[in-house]
């Protein structure tokens, strides 16, 4: 199957600690406003404000040191994902695409002021030190996180590969706050996992979207299908997936769909106006197909979840996705710094737009543990166990190694030792995508 190439300006994802984006070099074409008035009172105002603070703030400030901030503040007050970059934090992020960087490994975004984790990242420091999607970060170390901006606490969790950071954190459910030590590393993290929950059902773990991850998971799938003889099915696990490439997710989707719309754009510029279909080939030739979400699936996992739940082409379980429906593109300027611009909202083939609704899953399961219950070592009364039961008149008919046949019965069918105890969502879908394979069977 052919995965067209797609524009990489557009970046579907947040702020990122730990995760590899693209980063977009073109600048969308300007508005001509020459014809709009300018507001002179509003430049008068600002004119004011800016003479007050450089005659009355109690410290010298630059005039450079005002106007950044003044950009800065613009900026933030679009809305959480538009941002200034200068140089130094331009490079910053060039340098986070190629994950050799200290890092904790969480997607963040701001909420009431303070930082907010979007999900932390697979095999990533924060992941094992048991960060959650939905944590709020108050402190880092002994530093307030109230009234920092994004990036400047984006820096400060940032740093030497070994060091540690400590990390307060409020959390749902809990009287108090967290205090949660984290050790810092090279982030390097594969975007595509997979292996066997049983034979012939087949599990893909994304953990977000970079340029190669539609190329690595068709790569992947291809490889279990040459390790099973039958591929019954595929459960696509996009829980914690924070985003990324918008390419990516696109190309994820095209490998499941023979045809139609994936998702289109739209925003106020014609080059924000971008729609995408998926083109002939489905990498599992049409075998069911179930979609993991949770409140920690954001962006291109979103993309991913509307455009197959729209097509009907999988059953979308889970819990209910965070919402991210806006497009950004970086913008290169000038003094060598950049503008992350919102740009465009993101809507699914049916026309719904995610922005701040998110996917609600077709099956919801809620985060949920199950524990195994004790066995009272008291045998269950069964039909058989009666006196005088009648027999089966199968009976006689039965192979002598009936017995043999039933013990490898039981061996196919059952799960991942304790999989129910350790991901009780994976289980649920698990079940799900088996009966799913036994009705288009039995069709």
């Amino acid at each position: 199957m052919t995965i067209r190439s797609k524009p990489l300006s557009l970046i579907a994802a947040g702020t990122v600690l730990g995760i590899t984006l693209t980063l977009g070099h073109s600048v969308v074409g300007a508005r001509d406003n020459s014809s709009d008035v300018l507001p002179l009172e509003q430049l008068r105002t600002f004119s004011d404000v800016f003479a007050r603070i450089k005659r009355n703030y109690v410290e010298d400030v630059s005039d450079e040191d005002l106007l950044e901030h003044a950009i800065r503040g613009m900026l933030s007050g679009l809305d959480p994902h538009s941002s200034y970059l200068n140089t130094e934090q331009f490079n910053e992020l060039r340098i986070g695409t190629s994950g050799e960087f200290g890092g904790l490994g969480i997607e963040v975004g701001l909420e009431d002021g303070f930082v907010k984790v979007v999900s932390p990242i697979d095999d990533t420091p924060a992941q094992r030190a048991g960060m959650l999607s939905g944590d709020l970060i108050i402190r880092l170390d002994d530093k307030p996180v109230k009234g920092l901006a994004l990036n400047d606490a984006v820096k400060l969790m940032r740093g030497k590969p070994g060091s540690d950071i400590v990390l307060t954190v409020v959390r749902e459910g809990e009287d108090r706050p967290l205090k949660i030590t984290i050790t810092r590393a090279v982030i390097q993290v594969t975007s595509v996992k997979t292996r066997f929950l049983e034979e012939g059902y087949g599990y893909v773990r994304v953990s977000h979207f970079q340029t190669k991850t539609t190329t690595d998971m068709l790569d992947a799938i291809e490889k279990m299908k040459e390790e099973s003889d039958d591929l019954k099915g595929l459960v696509l696990d996009l829980r914690n997936n924070p985003g990324g490439v918008l390419s990516a997710a696109v190309g994820i989707s095209d490998a499941f769909l023979n045809d139609g719309l994936i998702v289109y754009t739209d925003g106020r510029e014609i080059d924000s106006r971008l729609r995408y279909s998926a083109s002939q080939g489905d990498i599992i030739d049409g075998a069911p197909l179930v979609v993991l979400v949770n409140g920690g699936s954001a962006s291109a996992s979103e993309i991913v979840a509307g455009a197959m739940q729209d097509h009907g082409r999988a059953v979308v379980m889970g819990d209910k996705t965070f919402g991210k429906g806006s497009v950004q593109t970086i913008q290169n300027l000038a003094n060598g710094g950049a503008v992350k611009l919102t740009t465009a909202r993101y809507y699914t083939p049916s026309g719904r737009s995610i922005q701040a609704e998110g996917i609600i899953p077709d099956i919801v399961t809620g985060n949920l543990r199950v524990s195994k219950r004790e066995e009272s070592g008291i045998e269950p009364i069964t039909e058989s166990s009666l006196t005088g039961h009648l027999s089966n008149s199968s009976d006689d008919e039965q192979p002598s190694d009936a017995s043999d046949i039933e013990e490898e019965n039981a061996d196919q069918s059952t799960p991942e030792a304790n999989l129910a105890e350790d991901d009780y969502q994976l289980n649920e879908a698990l079940n799900l995508l088996k009966g799913l394979t036994i009705l288009s069977r039995r069709g």
